[in-house]
């Protein structure tokens, strides 16, 4: 079977639903030139009524996006760096995902904002390491950060496809995680739906989008040793409480791995959920940045602030 990577599975997404749909339009800044590689060759493909540049202002083009879903239009946004959602959380958050609500589901808004970046360890500093997925779910808004080049794939096309707003969080990690597949098994992944990426018996580990590969590899390395379940929720929100709380009620002990900050993270979430469903042997463990983290740009200071291997290996050590 041919490989496919996380980057082209992306770009797959975005033709496939570009050809199949011609509501579906893509914009943002520099997409035409494919800066990311997201969209590379789609404005080849398809001009530029489909893939539209648009200047620097996620403010404009943002509000831009939800007027046209509001006219029937099934706009995709691709930010640069997931930072630049600060700018347009009001857009976001208080506009476009509101709408259905405030009249009575007579309006749908059907904006996916797909935001590669972040999870890279890469030295990107203060202003472009931001990774505010827990914020977006806090809110409500539809959140996913897939692992796997099938479930980016399959759940950029059920978020294109989705009437309400979802952001869609690419870590720069997992865009080049390669796997097998055949490409006529591609399909549409529901939302809020989660998969044990590797059964256990002695500790869930719960983890997502380029951290299930870490959680996946020290795994491996403690086989024998520990038993791991690696529980990758594919969606922050709606989360996947059944499949969650069915993994740790098997294992009854718990650890957590969230490229979020500590405080009223993701991981804090999935804690709560577990308190309250679940019966623990052991106290449960969050593994995260710290609080208020504002990432350095020394690349190994940048490396030391964010979750990985070395502090989930510890982590794992100590509960057993």
């Amino acid at each position: 079977m041919p490989k496919l990577s996380y980057l082209k599975a992306l770009n797959r997404a975005l033709g496939d639903e570009l050809e199949r749909d011609p509501a579906v339009f893509v914009l943002g800044e520099d997409i035409r030139a494919a800066a990311s590689n997201v969209t590379a060759g789609l404005h080849a493909r398809f001009g530029s009524e489909r893939v539209l540049d648009t200047p620097l202002s996620e403010q404009a083009f943002t509000n831009f996006a939800t007027g046209a879903a509001l006219t029937g239009m099934r706009p995709v946004i691709e930010f640069q760096i997931p930072s630049l959602l600060f700018l347009v959380f009001e857009q976001i958050a208080n506009q476009a995902h509101k709408f259905s609500l405030m009249t009575g589901g007579q309006c749908a808004v059907p904006v996916t904002y797909v935001v590669p970046g972040s999870g890279s360890r890469t030295g990107w500093a203060g202003q472009h390491s931001d990774h505010p997925y827990s914020l977006f779910a806090h809110v409500g808004v539809k959140t996913v950060v897939p692992a796997t080049p099938a479930d980016a794939y399959g759940l950029l096309v059920t978020a294109i496809r989705d009437d309400d707003p979802v952001v869609f969080f690419a870590p720069s990690a997992a865009l080049g995680v390669r796997e097998d597949l055949d490409f006529a098994t591609l399909a549409p992944v529901p939302l809020g739906v989660g998969r044990v990426a590797r059964a256990g018996d002695d500790v869930t580990v719960v983890a997502l989008g380029h951290l299930v590969h870490d959680a996946l590899a020290v795994a491996d390395e403690l086989a024998g040793r520990i038993s791991v379940e690696v529980f990758d929720p594919r969606t922050v929100y709606p989360l996947d409480v059944a499949g969650l709380v069915a993994s740790v009620q098997k294992t009854g002990r718990l650890v957590v791995i969230d490229d979020s900050n500590r405080t009223s993270g993701f991981a804090a979430e999935v804690l709560a959920v577990v308190a309250e469903q679940c019966v623990l042997k052991a106290p449960p463990r969050r593994i995260t940045r710290p609080n208020g983290a504002v990432l350095p740009f020394a690349l190994a200071l940048d490396r030391a602030v964010q979750p990985g291997r070395d502090q989930l290996l510890t982590a794992l050590l100590e509960m057993s």
